[in-house]
């Protein structure tokens, strides 16, 4: 209901997402942490339901639309953008600020695995599809890059894979 007023008034309905997460309580009755206890009660329903279905809803490409992808620049810059330059960046300024300053890494991490981690944020659904949205004014450019946000991400969680899923010794 609070998306449906936030959209109708004019206001990005993602904000909706925001305020609401402040009517949170962080602890409750007896000093037990609410939000920890809704965290930890809500997480599947959200990454196992919200989450997919409001990516497939926001992604909003017109099925038999206009799109020039996988060929077009706007989808090469985009599956480039997400797949290769999130981990360039995240392991560029981490190297950078572990070599420089004197900031390190816990011994247990690898940089294997932060690379992994860094190849994750290129699954981009939610500020890649407002991005999109914010910035083709052409419906062929928007679905072209909304179907490029989709692919990257996909290919970004395989991506990922092989650098954090260790094989089983036996």
């Amino acid at each position: 209901m609070v998306w449906a007023l936030f959209h109708a008034s004019g206001i990005h309905a993602t904000i909706a997402g925001v305020v609401l997460a402040f009517t949170v309580p962080v602890s409750g009755r007896g000093g037990t942490q609410l939000a920890e206890t809704f965290e930890h009660r809500f997480r599947p329903l959200s990454t196992g339901i919200a989450v997919p279905i409001f990516a497939f809803f926001a992604a909003g490409v017109a099925v038999g639309g206009e799109s020039r992808f996988p060929f077009d620049p706007i989808a090469i810059g985009v599956m480039v953008g997400l797949v290769v330059g999130k981990p360039i960046g995240i392991s560029l300024v981490t190297w950078i600020l572990t070599r420089w300053t004197r900031a390190e890494l816990d011994p247990a991490v690898r940089w294997r695995e932060l690379i992994g981690v860094g190849t994750l944020a290129g699954v981009g659904f939610t500020v890649s599809l407002l991005v999109t949205d914010l910035s083709f004014d052409h419906p062929a450019d928007a679905d072209t890059a909304r179907l490029a946000v989709m692919v990257a991400s996909i290919v970004a969680v395989a991506v990922a894979a092989a650098f954090l899923v260790r094989p089983r010794r036996g």
